[in-house]
């Protein structure tokens, strides 16, 4: 049995033409192999599996409710669907409840329904635990699990879940012209594969508005009954193995079932939701200037209080709107000795919450709107970004407003989410790929106390009230801030909001900027081995860093200097010498605070292997510096980067990427479009001179990565 699937932008007659010409010929099998069905077996009784692993990195509990198959192809089918949905998010959104209220007991949990193989579904409850946390994980599981079956969901519960779901299925299909080839490829596959129908948005769209008013609560609350039962039950587990760690036995887990049926549990409530965000309104400002930029559609305001806006409308999506705003500073203003104390400054509001609304008070009132907002400060700006569809936008601005006005500090919710964060750290030492990425980032930063990897110590040292103290001075006064507006609005229409959200920030008049840490790479041959774990793989990264004349026609060059590299380390590694399943080239180039490059290439192999191929990568590099490469691999190269920009221009996250980035870099915004001729300019002798430049062998670092075991690997 075999088909094929071809989705995307071609001619479809060629393409048929192609696949009979290279498929036809394939001979039918006389005497096809049947594709048999395994049924999965019924059991009375729960079957408990209990295991370890060395290098787990995590805790985790799977308690799985076996279910038998059945096929969706039916409108009573679709609707059960739907019912099954609701239920689904809204025990999500009770884990997600629980998470964030003090000493929980689970990092995160979810729930699941789906299939388990092709003969059966399956409905489970997952939660990943802290260290020898498993127990009380699983009775927090169980006990959930129970208040739903016993109490079932509230109606303000149902009626949030079917707003989300509404206008969810309202924005795939005002975007339905975008959806991705994948998409479809991938429903075909699965109508192919498993008998799943292949239903279009328009039909999903209609008969999700027609069916989901008419769903009850007592209809969705049946469910917990009639999945989560004492028959077709599985209990998995999963620990890290090392020292310290108990193990609980199967019996142990056992009993945890019979005490919580016999538990004492109190039904889920909730108190009334604010019906707006902001209670007083801002007087809000004015437009004080404007110009136009006409070569890129742009529009530039200045606002009263010294917010500065560029706003650039388009229609390559039909509900989107996208933003960012930046501000000199970040960071870098912290001296080093409270930097660690104060680093958590962005994490305050994200998990404490903005005016009078607590993170879980806040994601309820947002049940049924397309936005999202949230701010970061980095090392050298703040800034504040996100999305909303076209009738959120009033929301999205009011957000911005309450982050830059009313963010709240609860310490209890801080220290929840450090809490669990250590929990995910617990066990990331076990993991080579982090002690890969550890080295790789101390190494780089020669040890800087602002660059350590994320550990529990480091998190103790956090103190959520001098991280409050540093995001409200950092977001004390807008005037600095810039906003990049990108998306399908209209500019006279989105105007007064504007005016009067970002227009009423505060504003100081101070005048900063950022401050250089004095954090550099290494310089000459630095080389570092890590011997970690057991299975028989192994990693390299190389980094060339350097100076670098921060220009858009250098950025360009030392990108399709990379891009030759891709094809040619593939080409080498993968093809010719069978050492490797990929090779990563990233090059990346930044102005402040000195302009410098980084150009890292990376890959993985037999431990056995590793040396041979970064000679053979390192000749390569040779290679192009003597000799250049050849027209072929000139025109491959400007090929991938016409594609490339052939889609992005009608994407709005790369113009609102382009647009920060050359308002920051002080380049003309209206040269935006004319990236076609730094490619079509692209000669050979500008990848040789940018290789020779880049790529110097007696300046980079060398990360590599060997299995504990391995006695090849040398010091270094």
């Amino acid at each position: 049995m075999m088909a094929v699937v071809a989705v995307g932008d071609f001619d479809k007659k060629q393409i048929e033409v192609l696949i009979k010409r290279y498929l036809g010929a394939i001979p039918a099998a006389t005497s096809p192999k049947p594709r048999p069905l395994f049924p999965v077996p019924a059991r009375d009784s729960t079957l408990v599996s209990i295991n370890s692993d060395k290098e787990a990195t995590r805790s985790v509990i799977r308690l799985l409710y076996k279910q038998p198959k059945r096929f969706n192809t039916t409108e009573a089918s679709y609707r059960q669907h739907l019912v099954e949905q609701l239920f689904g998010s809204m025990f999500n959104d009770r884990f997600s409840e629980i998470t964030q209220k003090p000493n929980p007991p689970f990092i995160t949990a979810y729930a699941v329904q789906g299939d388990l193989v092709r003969t059966a579904e399956s409905f489970s409850l997952t939660a990943i635990v802290a260290d020898n946390g498993i127990p009380r994980g699983l009775n927090a599981l169980l006990t959930e699990g129970e208040r739903v079956r016993r109490f079932g969901f509230l109606q303000s519960e149902l009626d949030r879940a079917k707003k989300d779901l509404q206008r969810g299925i309202e924005q795939a299909y005002a975007e339905r012209e975008k959806t991705n080839s994948g998409v479809y490829a991938e429903s075909y596959v699965s109508a192919f594969l498993q008998s799943e129908p292949s239903t279009s948005i328009q039909y999903d769209r209609d008969a999700i508005t027609r069916l989901l008013p008419g769903v009850t609560l007592a209809e969705v609350n049946r469910l917990a009954g009639e999945w989560m039962t004492d028959k077709n039950r599985v209990l998995a587990t999963t620990s890290p193995d090392k020292p310290g760690i108990v193990t609980p036995s199967p019996g142990e887990l056992m009993l945890a079932f019979d005490a919580v049926k016999g538990a004492d549990i109190a039904a889920y409530s909730e108190s009334a939701l604010s019906q707006q965000l902001v209670d007083k309104e801002p007087p809000g400002g004015s437009v004080v200037s404007e110009k136009q930029i006409k070569e890129i559609g742009l529009t530039e305001w200045r606002l009263s209080n010294g917010v500065r806006v560029l706003l650039k409308p388009t229609d390559f999506n039909a509900d989107q709107i996208m933003f960012t705003s930046y501000s000199p500073g970040g960071a870098s203003l912290l001296p080093d000795a409270s930097y660690i104390a104060a680093s958590a400054a962005d994490l305050i509001p994200t998990t404490s919450g903005v005016g009078k609304f607590s993170v879980i008070d806040l994601q309820k009132f947002l049940a049924g709107k397309q936005v999202s907002v949230f701010p970061s400060i980095d090392d050298l700006s703040e800034g504040i970004s996100g999305s909303a569809s076209q009738r959120d936008v009033n929301t999205m601005l009011q957000l911005i407003y309450l982050y830059f006005t009313q963010p709240r500090l609860d310490t209890s919710l801080v220290n929840t989410f450090i809490g669990r964060f250590k929990g995910v750290l617990a066990n990331r030492s076990a993991s080579p790929e982090a002690a890969f990425s550890d080295t790789l980032q101390v190494t780089m930063a020669q040890h800087s106390v602002r660059e350590l990897p994320v550990s529990a110590a480091v998190l103790d040292r956090i103190d959520p009230f001098k991280s409050f103290d540093f995001y409200k001075d950092r977001f004390s006064n807008a005037s600095g801030f810039t906003f990049v507006f990108v998306g399908n609005f209209n500019t006279d229409s989105i105007k007064p909001a504007v005016a009067k959200w970002l227009g009423g920030l505060p504003s100081t008049g101070r005048k900063e900027t950022w401050r250089d840490t004095g954090i550099r790479p290494p310089t000459g041959v630095v080389q570092r081995v890590v011997k970690k774990g057991a299975e028989p793989k192994a990693r390299t990264a190389l980094i060339f860093t350097g100076a670098f004349e921060y220009t858009r026609q250098n950025r360009y060059q030392l990108s399709a200097l990379a891009e030759l590299l891709n094809i040619k380390l593939r080409e080498a590694l993968r093809e010719n010498l069978g050492g490797t399943y990929g090779v990563s080239v990233n090059p990346s180039a930044s102005r402040d605070p000195l302009p410098s490059y980084r150009f890292t290439i990376g890959f993985g192999s037999a431990p056995e292997r590793l040396e041979a191929l970064t000679a053979a990568a390192l000749a390569q590099i040779d290679s192009v510096k003597k000799f250049g490469t050849t027209p072929e691999y000139l025109n491959k190269v400007k090929e991938a980067a016409f594609r490339s920009r052939e889609t992005a221009m009608k994407q709005n996250g790369y113009w609102l990427a382009q647009i920060s980035t050359f308002d920051q870099s002080g380049w003309a915004l209206a040269e935006i479009p004319n990236g076609e001729k730094l490619i079509s300019a692209l000669t050979i002798d500008d990848l040789q001179k940018a290789a020779i430049k880049y790529l110097r062998t007696d300046n980079y670092v060398r990360v590599s990565l060997y299995p504990e075991n391995f006695s090849g690997a040398e010091t270094r």
